[in-house]
């Protein structure tokens, strides 16, 4: 009886507007897509970008739109969806609307990796330094899913974030270090923390891939989990759920989603926090179609801002990592008041 009632948590009249959030997500992906190949700081004509996906087209706009253009926006969309989905997990499992992907320290994992890389190693390009920075990020988000299995004077909750905020904070004075030390290697580094798209091909996929495979793999062992753990740890441990063991696997869905979304894009601020909302808001409705949703309002979101990025200025090119920075720190602060009401 119990267990029926928590399937009927969700608002049963909200549950409607799950497909046409779905539908209007999905058009808009479509469309943010299309825009992602049609411009840039060369706008091609519909037809010619037609001719080119089909193989018809001109040399010249074949290198643009296969070259640059497709790989870019195959990235957008998987690196936003799991950006999304990561954020999704993060504040189901820490019961915190405000919490993002970055609480486990993969983004100072994943900058320790990358530069590593360029000032030791001599990688400059995309494809190379994605390894290290997949890395270092999985092997920083294991450290601190380690220590905070350790501590039991905290709630884990607690823990994860203090543990996560000294750690980030140790590798980003690291990171700092070699900076200082390897001054070449200072302007690629920081192309690659603000958070950009831009000169990445199909290989940085192939290289996360297996990675991403695995966060969502582990995503989905999680999700069935996640409607007892919104009731706090002591009743879902009433209601049969091994507690320590569903949210170390869903931390861990979260550690390898943020590390691979990170080490191919850089530091994407704010999307992790920004898709859950943004996906309840359209549709209230339970954590397994919250996480689906999460990760396609993710991968709109991104492919939006960057788009955006390329057509705000008109003599360069923003990072996407500042557009969402711009859009999402304003938005940040809206629901920290809201919440603090």
């Amino acid at each position: 009886m119990t267990s029926d009632l928590l399937q009927r948590v969700a608002p049963v009249a909200a549950r409607p507007r799950l497909v046409p959030a779905v539908g209007v997500l999905a058009a808009v992906l479509v469309l943010a897509a299309g825009a992602s190949l049609l411009v840039g700081s060369r706008p091609l004509p519909v037809s010619d970008v037609w001719n080119s996906l089909r193989g018809n087209g001109e040399p010249a706009v074949d290198a643009v739109v296969r070259g640059l253009r497709v790989p870019r926006t195959v990235l957008a969309v998987v690196v936003g969806a799991a950006l999304g989905l990561a954020g999704a997990l993060t504040q189901a499992l820490t019961r915190n609307p405000l919490a993002d992907p970055g609480l486990v320290g993969v983004n100072a994992g994943a900058s320790l990796g990358v530069v590593v890389a360029m000032a030791y190693l001599g990688v400059r390009s995309p494809a190379g330094y994605v390894w290290c920075g997949v890395l270092g990020a999985v092997v920083v988000g294991a450290v601190v899913l380690g220590l905070t299995s350790r501590v039991r004077s905290l709630e884990p909750v607690t823990t994860l974030v203090l543990t996560g905020s000294v750690v980030s904070a140790l590798l980003g004075a690291a990171t700092t270090v070699v900076l200082l030390l390897h001054e070449d290697s200072l302007r690629s580094f920081q192309f690659w923390s603000a958070g950009t798209l831009a000169a990445r091909d199909l290989g940085v996929l192939t290289g996360i891939a297996p990675v991403l495979v695995l966060g969502v793999l582990a995503a989905a062992v999680t999700a069935p989990a996640l409607s007892s753990l919104e009731l706090g740890d002591d009743l879902a441990a009433a209601l049969g759920r091994r507690v320590r063991r569903d949210r170390a696997v869903g931390l861990a869905a979260v550690v390898l989603l943020a590390a691979a979304a990170t080490a191919a894009a850089g530091t994407l601020g704010f999307l992790g926090l920004l898709a859950p909302h943004l996906a309840r808001f359209l549709a209230a409705a339970r954590p397994v179609a919250t996480l689906a949703l999460s990760a396609l309002t993710g991968a709109v979101l991104l492919t939006v801002a960057d788009v955006a990025g390329r057509v705000l200025l008109s003599s360069s090119e923003l990072p996407v990592g500042i557009v969402l920075a711009v859009l999402g720190a304003p938005v940040f602060v809206a629901l920290a008041r809201r919440l603090d009401r």
